[in-house]
């Protein structure tokens, strides 16, 4: 029986959690979701997410790990026999996501090398769709799955392996190790690039048009939303990634300073991301002799079709930006999926008996088996389905049934009392009413008004879905996991290797 491990030092524990939160969604969704609602009005509805969602959920999950001693699966065991399922949900959440996640990380990879000459040329949408990806975007070309596409094949096996290689040296000779080596090469790169973007003719431009706040907006509803979602899926909370990596804690542990410090490390890099993004549109939108409106994205668009086009534009260092801005892509995709890998790695570790190395060559070994579909002509369609359905309908949910169970059913004040008995920052009732009251709220309605757009206003994709891909891949999906999650409970525990108590 392997002896449960711990993290080196606090340090490490908190640069592994940060380099968790910081994902590619810092970068390429907050300065977006800031601009539709707010601009510079929008930290109002931003801060409170992060005090009253953010950071009470991150420290009711590090409780959870920490004085559960596992996986999501176990801790939920060690919580009520009952209450398995729920571990297993969200760390079926974390594989379909790994499946995919890995995909994206590994395109930012290519980006990096594409950088060089600028070999994306100057038709940056018809590179991105045509020649990287082969996806034609037409609905019929999803199921005609087509070949693999070899170039994105190559990478993501690359991808896969040093993920396997991070994983199998364990937590704290390949986790933390990891996290103190790459976290400080990607704060480098933001602040290049930040620099470069704010130094770029036209900067002011975008800057404006980002942090000129629109106070009329704070009175709708959808703004305080979106500030929720953003603190949700940015923090890495609602997946089992927290309760995994707390559970390697050394038992006198700092809990809410822990999760006060992750959760402004991640702000920050999200405001930094902003400033640099928003540096470069209003560079872009100058030259083009238009406005920002005129070429704002989020997501994939931004990332892989308007920053080549920013990039191509620059009077000076074209390929050293290209390089610093999809190297920063690449280090935060690939620190966040660690974290996502692990949580499966410790699910089945826990819950088989396996060694550490045959849990992590399982789970990698599958999860690069079911990767193997998004790196088909066809992946971006499944990708696109997979992300927004195992999003809005598995994080959020799984996160609003872990809240009620644990603040409704079971007594919250156990897991109060369990941080303040470790942490020098004591959370009062204003932790009971957040966790209770207004998180769960949000989230029923974002749930709420996700279900309303999709039935009554548009099913996603406006019309490039049919509903049966919807269903196929979407749907299906999102309640499998779910599912799966039931069927692994009553599966027996292995007890002669039971976790410590």
């Amino acid at each position: 029986m392997e002896k449960r491990e711990q993290w080196g030092s606090r340090t490490g524990f908190v640069l592994a959690a940060i380099g968790s939160a910081v994902g590619l969604g810092n970068i390429w969704r907050y300065p977006y979701i800031a601009y539709e609602n707010g601009g510079g009005a929008f930290i109002i509805p931003y801060l409170f997410a992060l005090l009253t969602a953010g950071i009470a959920i991150l420290t009711l999950e590090y409780a959870i790990g920490h004085r559960m001693r596992g996986s999501a699966p176990y801790s939920f065991f060690r919580l009520s026999t009952k209450m398995e399922w729920l571990g297993w949900w969200q760390t079926l959440i974390s594989f379909v996501i790994m499946t995919y996640y890995v995909v994206v990380v590994s395109w930012a990879l290519s980006f990096a090398y594409f950088s060089f000459g600028l070999q994306w040329g100057r038709d940056t949408e018809g590179f991105m769709l045509d020649q990287f990806l082969k996806f034609s975007g037409a609905s019929e070309n999803i199921w005609r799955v087509g070949g693999i596409n070899w170039s994105i094949l190559v990478t993501v096996t690359l991808i896969w392996g040093l993920t396997f290689l991070v994983l199998y040296k364990g937590i704290k000779g390949g986790i933390e190790k990891a996290n103190k080596i790459l976290l400080p090469f990607l704060a480098i790169l933001l602040i290049v690039i930040t620099i470069r973007g704010i130094t770029l003719p036209g900067a002011e431009v975008g800057l404006n048009a980002l942090l000129e706040p629109n106070w009329q907006r704070l009175t709708d509803p959808q703004v305080w939303i979106h500030a929720y979602g953003q603190i949700f899926f940015s923090l890495s909370i609602g997946f089992g990634i927290m309760i995994t990596y707390a559970s390697y804690l050394p038992k006198r542990s700092d809990l809410s300073n822990n999760a006060f410090i992750v959760a402004f490390a991640n702000s920050s890099v999200e405001f930094l991301a902003a400033i640099a993004v928003f540096g470069a549109l209003g560079f872009l939108a100058v030259s083009q002799g238009g406005s920002v409106e005129n070429v704002v994205q989020s997501g994939i668009v931004l990332a892989f079709v308007v920053f080549p086009q920013i990039i191509n534009q620059l009077p000076a260092f074209n390929d050293i930006f290209g390089l610093c801005f999809f190297g920063s892509l690449f280090i935060a995709g690939l620190t966040s999926l660690i974290s996502i890998a692990e949580v499966c790695v410790a699910a089945v570790q826990d819950k088989f008996r396996l060694t550490r190395k045959q849990a992590v060559s399982w789970i990698i070994g599958f999860g690069y088996l079911i990767s193997l579909i998004y790196t088909t002509y066809a992946g971006l369609g499944y990708l696109d389905i997979v992300d927004r359905f195992i999003n809005n309908y598995g994080i959020v949910l799984a996160g609003f049934v872990e809240i009620v169970v644990l603040s409704w059913i079971f007594k919250l004040s156990v897991y109060r009392d369990h941080v303040n008995l470790v942490s020098d920052i004591q959370i009062r009732y204003w932790w009971d009413a957040c966790l209770k009251v207004i998180t769960p709220l949000v989230l029923l309605v974002m749930t709420g008004y996700n279900l309303y757009q999709e039935f009554f206003v548009s099913p996603y994709g406006d019309g490039a879905y049919t509903t049966g891909q919807l269903i196929t891949f979407g749907w299906s999906v999102s309640i499998a996991v779910l599912l799966l999650g039931f069927l692994l409970q009553r599966i027996r525990w292995k007890d002669e290797g039971r976790t410590e108590k």
